[in-house]
């Protein structure tokens, strides 16, 4: 089981919830929205709201956490699909590339939103880092 925490009100965050969800065969992930306080800190103590609203948030059976592309890289490894992408994300290079694309996205967002006709975030919710 993977624990998830993305900003529910962020149409990209959304979408990939959706998308990922879709993807999650096993049922190995389990998403928490933010703006959800009650459950954030039941769930997920310790995590820093500023943050979470940059990037998204893991955390394994283990209690290993993740972030950003961390955290996307390891959805990865639990999705049948995405397992051999997974993969390849730990081929030398790829965890700076991977930081550099998170983040330049990430800041972004708001223009990727309106490069495919969606609303930059519902309620002007999303903070970039």
């Amino acid at each position: 089981m993977l624990t998830v925490v993305y900003d529910g009100e962020c149409v990209i965050c959304n979408s990939t919830r959706r998308l990922v969800t879709a993807l999650d065969w096993l049922k190995r992930i389990h998403w928490v929205d933010l703006h959800d306080s009650s459950r954030v800190s039941r769930e997920y103590p310790g995590l820093d709201y500023a943050e979470a609203m940059g990037q998204l948030h893991a955390r394994d059976r283990h209690s290993n956490q993740y972030a950003g592309f961390l955290a996307t890289r390891r959805m990865l490894k639990e999705l049948p699909l995405t397992f051999p992408l997974w993969m390849l994300m730990y081929v030398p290079g790829m965890t700076g590339l991977g930081h550099h694309v998170y983040r330049f996205i990430a800041r972004r967002r708001y223009g990727v939103n309106r490069l495919v006709g969606k609303p930059a975030c519902n309620a002007g919710t999303c903070h970039l880092n």
